[in-house]
């Protein structure tokens, strides 16, 4: 199935936008707005592209913070997926969700006691190790617990992603990793500590990537390390390069997957490498499998602006508030009228609260919009702020409709709350 827009299953179907062959004016109608729709076909499309013959094993590791609902992780873990998580409670959803401990990963900069605790006894694959008293903790907390903790090094190779800087990882003045030029230094540390066990070498430099060359560079200074670690007689089970690979959201035009892969696989070969080779893709995953639909509630027409006032706001869907994100909006019934310029804004009492900026539509109120490339980064950075209710969430598989996350009760968003 192919489309004009960046969602791979979106497609117009008698002036009617559908996902697969779902109409979402019938969703909307149904289920109310704000309300996420997600496309298995889509989810299933990116998860293929990943997937390259090689040599040895590459572990594809979803990236949970792109988006954690319990039906998406599913279908990964049933793909065989590996699932990089930052807190407990990630590596709780992934279990949820059927995948085994063994195919779980731990990064994040400030892993608590309770939560390095909680990954040992679970059975982790790995802990990505972001700094050398974090090594220390973990060394600590494995030993208390007459257990030997699997680690690999987040190394910060000092490497420009070429990204917003907000969601660029890899420069030295990031907090993320080990320093590399301290890294070998680490390395030789942990090798000294009885509670662990180094299986592997991980780096990760940012987000939206849009060329393999930060990759690249990235890469040459892991094997260079990697090989100063054979020296010294520490060898490594697997190499992660991380993830970030941009999608499309407006125009442009990121590398294919198996791009990447295959740009990995080469320079392994070229260095004699024979280690497993692992992945952290969320966005490419996710993106462009979901959108948010938002019913148009008021047209404001302004001396300077003209204003549709819809009834999702930045609460449901953060990205163009906090990164001055493009994100395609459009409506979901074709019209077959004159386009006026709008800003799309919600209902929150904050002047960060817009989608879109100077857009061409034809509109009137009661419209239905879909803002697109919406399955990644938006309903997991969603909050109650202003007491709102969090959207339902969908996922469509042909034309059958689940529901996979109910919206928010008015009860439920204080019934963790006690009066004095």
């Amino acid at each position: 199935m192919t489309s004009i827009y960046p969602n791979p299953t979106l497609n117009l179907q008698n002036a009617h936008l559908h996902l697969e062959n779902v109409s979402l004016q019938n969703l909307a109608n149904e289920h109310g707005t704000p309300l996420y729709v997600y496309s298995k076909a889509a989810l299933q499309q990116a998860w293929d592209a990943w997937q390259v013959d090689a040599d040895r094993r590459i572990h594809i590791c979803y990236a949970v913070k792109a988006n954690s609902n319990l039906a998406i992780l599913q279908f990964f873990a049933q793909q065989g997926s590996y699932f990089d998580t930052v807190s407990m409670g990630e590596i709780s959803r992934a279990l949820a969700a059927g995948a085994p401990a063994s195919r779980v990963v731990f990064s994040g900069v400030g892993k608590s006691v309770v939560e390095i605790e909680f990954a040992i006894m679970q059975g982790i694959h790995c802990f990505n190790v972001e700094s050398l008293p974090e090594l220390d903790r973990i060394h600590e907390v494995a030993t208390r617990l007459g257990k030997i903790a699997p680690i690999s090094l987040r190394i910060n190779p000092d490497v420009d992603a070429q990204t917003h800087p907000y969601i660029s990882t890899g420069l030295k003045e990031n907090k993320f990793g080990i320093d590399h030029t301290e890294a070998l230094a680490g390395y030789r540390h942990a090798a000294t500590l009885s509670g662990l066990k180094i299986v592997g070498i991980d780096y990760h430099i940012g987000s939206q990537l849009l060329n393999l060359t930060p990759y690249l560079d990235a890469q040459n200074r892991l094997f260079d390390l990697i090989k100063q670690l054979s020296a010294d007689g520490i060898e490594l089970q697997h190499i992660d390069l991380g993830g970030g690979l941009g999608v499309r959201y407006k125009d442009e035009t990121p590398p294919a997957a198996s791009a990447l892969v295959e740009q990995a696989l080469k320079g392994l070969r070229e260095a004699g490498f024979k280690h497993d080779l692992m992945f952290e893709p969320g966005r490419s995953l996710v993106a462009n499998a979901g959108v948010l639909l938002t019913e148009v509630e008021y047209l404001k027409p302004t001396q300077h602006k003209n204003f549709a006032i819809v009834d999702a706001g930045m609460n449901d869907l953060m990205r163009p508030a906090l990164y001055q994100a493009w994100m395609q909006v459009v409506n979901v019934v074709e019209r077959d009228e004159a386009s006026v310029l709008y800003d799309i804004v919600g209902p929150v009492c904050e002047s960060t609260d817009w989608f879109a900026k100077d857009r061409e539509l034809a509109l009137h109120a009661g419209d239905v919009l879909a803002i697109l490339s919406a399955g990644a980064y938006c309903m997991t950075m969603a909050s109650n702020y202003n007491t709102r209710q969090r959207p339902a969430e969908l996922l469509v598989d042909g034309d059958t409709v689940h529901v996979v996350r109910q919206r928010d009760t008015l009860q439920s968003l204080w019934a963790d709350e006690s009066l004095l």
